[in-house]
């Protein structure tokens, strides 16, 4: 962490859902590297908890609730950072719910109303506020999931949300906000958060996930947080609609 660069001084980057886990380990490590970053969830107190933790590495944070299906929300989290910043160099879209685990046929409707709201419908919106004051040079990072190239199991509705994300990179947000803004996607392989814990605190199921991975091992927030951090960055200026799987070698694709 010492060695750190600072690419993002003087950059402003929101990231959503992102008082725990990977959300979180995102903006810490682009607050390291120099972004005054703006965090959100739901909570009111898990977003305090977070700000004063960023805080606390000497990381420049504003902290703003926000549920992303919740259009006034979203509106605040953009208006509170102009307000505050004057502008946005980096969006991180992170939010996720996952809330059935049954076979996709047996979902109940309003379980796939809230996928597709949280997962895919509220990236879009929330790129659609804060895109008039993206200037010249800012990325956009979409968090899909090693599931989304292989839904399954009782992941499988929660992996085609995450299926739409890397269709949404690749052909249409990449060349809709081009050449301005690049759009990329990290799709992380399993990472053992909150989010996560139901399959990693299996000890059966997550050494099956860890025997699939070609490093024997899970992911770590950091391993996440990294990846997207490069994506955002000018290191990756000539990239943009590709998606990068940070999954230790989980088959993925060809």
């Amino acid at each position: 962490m010492e060695k750190m660069g600072k690419r993002f001084q003087g950059k402003v980057a929101i990231v959503t859902a992102s008082t725990m886990g990977i959300g979180y380990g995102i903006a810490e490590r682009l607050g390291l590297e120099g972004a005054s970053v703006v965090i959100s969830s739901r909570k009111q107190k898990n977003v305090d908890e977070a700000a004063e933790k960023l805080r606390a590495r000497g990381i420049e944070v504003l902290g703003v609730v926000c549920h992303v299906s919740n259009e006034q929300h979203r509106k605040q989290l953009i208006d509170q950072t102009i307000q505050k910043y004057g502008r946005i160099d980096v969006v991180v879209s992170n939010a996720a719910a996952n809330p059935s685990v049954d076979a996709i046929l047996e979902t109940k409707e309003s379980a796939l109303d809230k996928l597709w709201e949280i997962n895919v419908k509220a990236a879009i919106l929330i790129l659609k506020d804060a895109a008039p004051h993206m200037q010249k040079g800012s990325s956009v990072v979409l968090i899909s999931s090693i599931a989304g190239y292989q839904p399954q199991g009782s992941m499988a509705m929660y992996g085609v949300t995450k299926t739409a994300l890397l269709g949404l990179t690749k052909v249409a947000l990449a060349s809709e906000m081009a050449p301005n803004t690049r759009v990329n996607c990290v799709a992380p392989g399993f990472v053992p958060t909150h989010f996560a814990s139901y399959i990693t605190s299996n000890k059966a199921i997550r050494g099956a996930i860890e025997e699939r991975t070609l490093l024997n091992r899970l992911g770590t927030t950091e391993d996440m947080a990294a990846a997207t951090a490069f994506l955002a960055s000018d290191d990756a200026s000539y990239i943009t609609g590709e998606t990068l799987v940070v999954a230790g070698g989980t088959p993925s694709r060809l």
